[in-house]
């Protein structure tokens, strides 16, 4: 397992997309804390104890297991020219099988929005996705009202689905999120987001 993770290495113009590691916590706690503001209406409720050193232990605890055996790709965005933490993101839910499909989910702090990490990591993880892990399908949902991550997902090539009633409970309430999905051999054209 500890060989798998330090295999998995993504490299982008700007960015290493690496797993975290526990010598992570100081910058993550710190760019969470400080865009905690930013992110809380988009993700779901954080716990009491979610800065806490504890709390990412386990996360990195978790993110080795689920690289491990193949669930997950969760990854930390690292800016090369100073090794600067930036957001992360995960392709999570793996399904084998007839599937062969994953979930994609992102965040990056607040200060880095909108400068186009997140559509090189997404780049990158998408892929690796069809390229390395052979998946077919990696979807992606997000609040209708958020129109920054909705044309991030379309830009990068994701095409809308649908919505989902209830599908996530985000800053404490059940939220309806609208669907994409990228394709490895996607032939559908353009579709208009509902």
């Amino acid at each position: 397992m500890l060989s798998l993770r330090r295999k998995l290495r993504l490299d982008t113009e700007r960015m290493v997309l690496r797993p975290p590691m526990h010598s992570d916590f100081n910058p993550w706690s710190a760019l969470r804390n400080d865009s905690e503001e930013f992110l809380a209406k988009w993700e779901p409720s954080w716990a009491e104890d979610h800065l806490s050193r504890r709390a990412f232990t386990n996360r990195v605890y978790w993110a080795n297991r689920a690289i491990g055996n193949g669930s997950a790709v969760p990854l930390f965005l690292l800016r090369r020219s100073d090794n600067m933490l930036l957001g992360a993101i995960t392709l999570d839910n793996i399904r084998r099988g007839p599937a062969q499909a994953g979930t994609l989910g992102y965040w990056i702090g607040e200060p880095f929005a909108r400068r186009g990490y997140m559509r090189e990591a997404i780049d990158a993880v998408v892929h690796y996705a069809f390229d390395r892990l052979d998946l077919s399908r990696i979807e992606a949902a997000c609040l209708p009202e958020n129109k920054a991550s909705r044309g991030l997902l379309e830009k990068a090539g994701f095409k809308y689905e649908g919505v989902a009633q209830s599908y996530l409970q985000i800053d404490g309430r059940w939220r309806t999120h609208v669907l994409y999905a990228s394709l490895r051999l996607d032939r559908r054209g353009r579709t208009d987001a509902g």
